[in-house]
C-alpha cells in the first residue's frame, strides 16, 4: 500500500536524521497522509514538518526540506517528484513507472487486492439487526442489517477473525414479549395486525394452552422469529454465524448467576424494594434497577439480561465487540459501557447508533394501516438497490432513503451506474476475444504496462490503488459510507478513460496494455462491491 510506504520512508528519513543529529531526538509524532484536494498540490501530501516544528524549533520549511532531501535519495523511482508547500507541507507525485507497474500487481494478486494484515486473527464480533421479534423487520432494521454485513466484510478483509451475532429479545419475562403475548391472548392490540393475526390463528390451540402473558408471547414470537430469520437469510443474504436466544440465557441461569455475581461484587443495592446497579460510579448518568420491586413483579429488567449476555460475549475471547443499535437504545449504550467495566472486560466495546430512516418521494404499496416493512421496500426496488443506498450515509445521521431514485435504470441511480461499467468491462473483454481471462493475467511481458501513458490512464490506476487505503480507513473509523463513494470515484473515472482512450485498437500492444488496465478495474470494482454484498452483472 502506497501511503504506508511513504509514511515508512518518512518515519525513516525522521530516525535517520535524529541519529545524524541533524533533528534532536524525540517520539515522532503519528505520521498523518492525506490526499490533496487540489492535483496541483501532489497525490499524496503530509504536514508532519509543521506538527514537528515546535518539537524540533525550526522552521516548517526547513524541516520539511530536511525531509525531503534523504527522501528523494532513497525512493526516486516510487515519485516522479517532492515539493515543499507553505507552510511546511510535503507532497509526493507518483511516478509514472510505479503506477504502471501497479497493474500488475493488481491482477497478480486478483480478490486478495486489498486484503490486509492489520490485526490479523484477532476476534472480533459484530452484532446486529437483533430486532425485538414482535412483527417483520421494518425499514429502519434495514440500515443496521446492510451495515452490519458490509462492516464484517470489511473487517474480513482486513484479516481479522469475524463473528455476525442477532440476539433475539425472546424471554418471557421480556415486557415486550408479555404485550406480545397480551396480543395473542385478545387481551390487547398494541401489535396487531394482518400478519400476526395469521399466526395468531395458525397457533390459537398452543396460544390457549399458554399459562401467562409470556409464555403466549413467546410461543408467538418464536414463529415470527422463524419468518425473521428466513428473510435474512433468503432475501437479505446475511448469513449469521451465531443466534443468541435471551429466553436461552434464562434457561441456562446465566441471568440468576450475574445478579449473584454483581451482588457479591457489591455492585447492586436495594431501594425502595428494588434492586439497583452501581452504574453512576462506572461512568453513567446514574444507576438503573436490575430486579423490579415485588409491587411490580420482582422480575429482572432488560438491562440485567442484556449485562448477562455481554458477560457471556467477554468469555467467548473478543477482542472488539461491536453492537449495532437502533435509535431507540441510545440511552442503552451508557449503561451497558458501565457494565463492561464493572466485568473488568479489556476488550474494546464499540456501540454503534444507528438512526431514523424516512422514505422520500414516491409509494410503496402496503396493507392498509401497517408500517412499510423491509421486505416490501426490497420487492419495489430490488436488494442491490436497497443494499447501496442504505450504505451511503453516515449510521449517525437521519436518512431519507429516496423511492424514486432507486427505481432509475439511469446513470442518475449509482447502483446503475456502477453496475453499468462492471457490465460494459465484461462486454469490451468478450470482444477483445480473450477466452480465458486469467490466463492472461500471468502474461510474463511487464514492458507493455508502459505503454499506459494517458492521463486518463494513469488517473484510473491512482483510483484503483486507494482501495487497500479504503479498507484501512473504514476497518479503523467504521465510516462505511466510504466504500460506496469509492465506487461511484472510480466508476466515473473509469467512464472517462473510456470517453478518453479507446480499448480496442489496431495496435496491439496498446490494446493488451488497455486490456490488462481493465481487467485490474474489473477485479476492484467486484471487491469493492463484494464488500457491499451487490452483484456483479456481465450483462445489462
Amino acid at each position: 500500500m502506497i501511503r504506508q510506504k511513504i509514511m515508512n520512508l518518512i518515519q525513516k528519513s525522521v530516525k535517520g536524521f535524529q541519529k545524524e543529529k541533524v533533528l534532536p531526538t524525540f517520539k515522532i509524532p503519528e505520521i498523518q497522509i492525506e490526499h490533496p484536494e487540489e492535483k496541483i498540490h501532489g497525490d499524496y501530501s503530509t504536514n508532519l514538518a509543521m506538527v514537528m516544528a515546535k518539537e524540533v524549533k525550526k522552521d516548517p520549511m526547513e524541516i520539511a526540506e530536511i525531509l525531503k532531501s534523504k527522501i528523494q535519495i532513497s525512493k526516486s523511482k516510487i515519485f516522479e517528484k517532492i515539493e515543499i508547500a507553505q507552510p511546511g507541507f510535503i507532497n509526493f507525485f507518483l511516478s509514472k513507472e510505479y503506477l504502471q507497474k501497479q497493474v500488475g500487481e493488481i491482477l497478480k494478486q486478483g480478490e486478495k487486492f486489498g486484503q490486509l494484515k492489520i490485526d490479523r486473527g484477532q476476534k472480533v464480533q459484530v452484532e446486529f439487526i437483533s430486532a425485538n421479534p414482535t412483527g417483520p423487520l421494518h425499514i429502519g432494521n434495514g440500515r443496521g442489517a446492510f451495515f452490519g454485513d458490509c462492516l464484517a466484510n470489511i473487517l474480513e478483509k482486513a484479516s481479522f477473525k469475524v463473528a455476525r451475532e442477532y440476539y433475539i429479545n425472546d424471554a418471557k419475562v421480556n415486557t415486550q414479549i408479555r404485550i406480545l403475548g397480551k396480543t395473542a391472548l385478545g387481551k390487547g392490540i398494541t401489535y396487531l395486525n394482518d400478519y400476526l393475526k395469521g399466526k395468531i390463528e395458525n397457533l390459537k390451540e398452543e396460544i390457549k394452552k399458554s399459562k401467562n402473558e409470556g409464555e403466549a408471547g413467546h410461543l408467538l414470537a418464536q414463529e415470527v422469529q422463524k419468518d425473521i430469520k428466513n428473510f435474512i437469510e433468503k432475501k437479505l443474504k446475511i448469513k449469521f454465524d451465531n443466534w443468541v436466544s435471551e429466553e436461552d440465557l434464562y434457561k441456562r441461569n446465566k441471568v440468576e448467576k450475574i445478579f449473584k455475581w454483581l451482588k457479591k461484587k457489591n455492585f447492586v443495592y436495594q431501594k425502595e424494594g428494588a434492586w439497583w446497579i452501581k452504574t453512576s460510579e462506572f461512568g453513567a448518568s446514574q444507576d438503573w434497577v436490575v430486579i423490579r420491586s415485588p409491587a411490580e413483579g420482582g422480575e429482572p429488567t432488560y438491562l440485567l439480561s442484556d449485562i448477562a449476555y455481554h458477560r457471556d460475549k467477554f468469555k467467548r475471547g473478543f477482542q472488539r465487540i461491536i453492537n449495532i443499535w437502533g435509535a431507540d437504545h441510545q440511552g442503552h449504550v451508557s449503561k451497558i459501557k458501565a457494565a463492561a467495566k464493572m466485568l473488568g472486560y479489556r476488550g474494546d466495546l464499540d456501540i454503534l447508533i444507528s438512526q431514523v430512516v424516512r422514505l422520500k418521494r414516491g409509494k410503496i404499496s402496503k396493507r392498509k394501516g401497517e408500517t412499510v416493512t423491509l421486505e416490501d421496500l426490497i420487492k419495489e426496488v430490488g436488494l442491490d438497490v436497497a443494499r447501496f443506498l442504505y450504505l451511503t450515509k453516515s449510521l449517525d445521521s437521519q436518512m431519507e432513503f429516496d423511492l424514486e431514485l432507486a427505481k432509475e435504470q439511469s446513470e442518475k441511480n449509482p447502483v446503475y451506474y456502477i453496475q453499468y461499467a462492471y457490465a460494459r468491462i465484461g462486454s469490451i473483454l468478450r470482444k477483445s476475444k480473450i477466452k480465458n481471462q486469467k490466463s492472461k493475467i500471468k502474461i510474463k511481458n511487464e514492458k507493455i504496462l508502459k505503454l499506459l501513458s494517458h492521463p486518463s490512464e494513469l488517473e484510473l490506476i491512482k483510483q484503483l490503488i486507494r482501495f487497500p487505503e479504503i479498507v484501512e480507513d473504514t476497518a479503523k473509523d467504521y465510516q462505511v459510507q466510504r466504500i460506496p463513494q469509492y465506487a461511484i470515484d472510480l466508476a466515473t473515472i473509469f467512464h472517462q478513460f473510456y470517453r478518453d482512450c479507446r480499448v480496442i485498437s489496431q495496435n496491439k500492444n496498446l490494446t493488451q496494455a488497455r486490456v490488462r488496465l481493465i481487467l485490474a478495474v474489473k477485479i476492484i470494482l467486484k471487491n469493492t462491491l463484494d464488500l457491499m454484498g451487490i452483484s456483479t452483472p456481465e450483462k445489462m
